[in-house]
């Protein structure tokens, strides 16, 4: 048992990865799949693609890394959050496609909650900001749009879960159906305070109990998966931003971790106590191990590493995600050029479903380079924001930033991000923590490490990047970033 499986759900593909003791990779395997757009601001996948696409490459990394499922001590799971999956719980098959985090449908239905003045309610339950993002809404919009769903939902034949428990039910064969409390936090229907799903939240909803997962810890055997041809425990669950800020080791309060993903992510962690946020983050639960439940207050940022899709699959200015920063590059600053990518909206801490995305300052002499360098920088102004808001929440000077997730590999757009910030950005030796936290907390379950001091010792600096201009310099390009964000709030109408 030299070996733990990580599975990596995530929006844009899905991935497996094999670590060994000292939590190095072994074997990499990744599938995308299918993005898809039914109408302008809904984000759907097919769910058996994600589940294909999963098994698929867990088959793989064990192949590439020339091991059998006897060498697996366990398999971890970290996943997109609040993509709502509904499906029938005799056959296995969904009831319709993936709700995705990023989807807007519920906006509306957001915006007639916070008119009755039920926010500050649900605020105070869940941590959560009343947004069309968390699962609630989509879970509710799913019941009343599916023919026959909601009374099939009150009779106990369908089941709802994030993609964790999607990814569990399929690889227990359907003997399994659990979450975690760091996904379960994000569904808007979990009471961060008793640790429970929240009665008055599903009256509020619509929703019956009879649908939802269990709520298991973090770091605990669920079930045994025989996919790869042996039993395997299943041992740890945390959402993809959870897992991150563990396997980043940000395990003690005033710790914080940025994901540059398809979306950007920044936790701190904040102890045994979830903190209120008076700055539109999010109080969330970090994970849960034994009986202790940790927080963290959370800046989500809708849309950053798919800002680069888009300059690929939208625009062609480039073959490949990988020649981004080649681009950008031949462009020395960004031309008096901004680009907002809110094509899903704003996230944290500005939470505006109406805004849309923007190219601003445009001349003559504006060029590909400064488009794709303005699309780079659009994503550290959206993390300089959050971060802004989450010193002022926790009443902290941060001293460092820790980084991961695949943008962080873009040296032009770490460099540009400790300028915007004013403290060192530090990259990792493993830059996938996401599925590193995963393995660790499988791991933890089962005694493949013995405590977090041992996972601890194991984490490394690849690069630390020092701010090199001056605050003068600073201040006039966050006052050119704000007043393009002011162009882009509100820009679409509510329905």
């Amino acid at each position: 048992m030299k070996y733990i499986l990580a599975l990596d759900q995530g929006t844009t593909s899905s991935r497996a990865i094999v670590f060994d003791h000292s939590g190095s990779i072994v074997a990499t395997a990744q599938q995308e799949f299918r993005q898809i757009f039914p109408r302008p601001g809904w984000v759907e996948h097919d769910p058996q693609e994600i589940w294909a696409t999963q098994s698929g490459v867990a088959a793989q990394a064990l192949q590439k890394a020339g091991i059998t499922a006897n060498e697996v001590a366990t398999i971890g799971i970290t996943n997109q959050r609040e993509t709502t999956i509904v499906w029938d719980r005799a056959t296995g098959k969904p009831v319709c496609n993936a709700i995705v985090w990023q989807d807007r449908r519920t906006a509306g239905a957001c915006d007639r909650l916070k008119a009755r003045g039920l926010a500050p309610m649900i605020r105070r339950k869940t941590g959560l900001v009343v947004d069309a993002y968390f699962s609630a809404t989509k879970l509710q919009w799913i019941l009343n749009h599916v023919p026959g769903a909601k009374a099939r939902a009150r009779a106990g034949e369908l089941a709802f879960g994030t993609v964790d428990s999607w990814l569990v039910w399929n690889l227990t064969g359907g003997r399994q159906h659990v979450t975690d409390p760091s996904n379960a936090s994000r569904t808007m229907l979990f009471n961060i305070h008793t640790g429970d799903w929240d009665d008055e939240l599903l009256r509020l909803f619509g929703v019956p109990r009879a649908v939802l997962p269990a709520v298991r810890s973090s770091s605990e055997v669920y079930g045994e998966s025989h996919l790869l041809g042996s039993a395997v425990p299943i041992a740890g669950i945390a959402g993809d931003q959870q897992a991150a800020l563990f396997g980043q080791v940000c395990t003690s309060p005033g710790m914080v971790k940025n994901t540059y993903g398809t979306g950007c992510f920044m936790l701190m962690h904040t102890g045994a106590k979830p903190i209120a946020s008076k700055n539109n983050l999010l109080t969330t639960v970090a994970w849960r191990i034994g009986d202790r439940t940790e927080y963290a207050l959370e800046g989500s940022i809708f849309i950053a590493g798919a800002v680069v899709q888009w300059l690929r699959d939208g625009l062609g200015l480039i073959a490949s995600s990988g020649e981004v920063e080649a681009l950008a590059m031949q462009a020395p600053d960004n031309g008096g050029v901004y680009l907002v990518p809110a094509f899903a909206g704003l996230g944290a801490p500005h939470w505006d479903p109406y805004a849309r995305g923007l190219i601003a300052g445009l001349t003559r002499g504006s060029t590909r380079a400064h488009i794709a360098r303005a699309a780079l920088e659009g994503i550290a102004y959206q993390v300089a924001d959050v971060l802004h808001a989450m010193e002022s929440d926790a009443k902290i000077r941060l001293k460092q930033l820790r980084v991961d997730g695949g943008a962080c590999a873009n040296n032009l757009l770490m460099q540009f991000q400790a300028d915007l910030l004013g403290v060192p950005v530090v990259r990792p030796r493993v830059a996938e923590t996401t599925a590193l936290g995963a393995a660790y907390l499988a791991g933890l379950a089962v005694g493949f490490w013995k405590d977090r001091r041992e996972i601890a010792a194991q984490w490394q600096a690849d690069r630390r990047f020092v701010p090199a201009v001056k605050p003068a310099v600073r201040r006039r390009l966050l006052a050119g970033w704000t007043h393009a964000l002011a162009r882009a709030r509100r820009w679409a109408q509510p329905v």
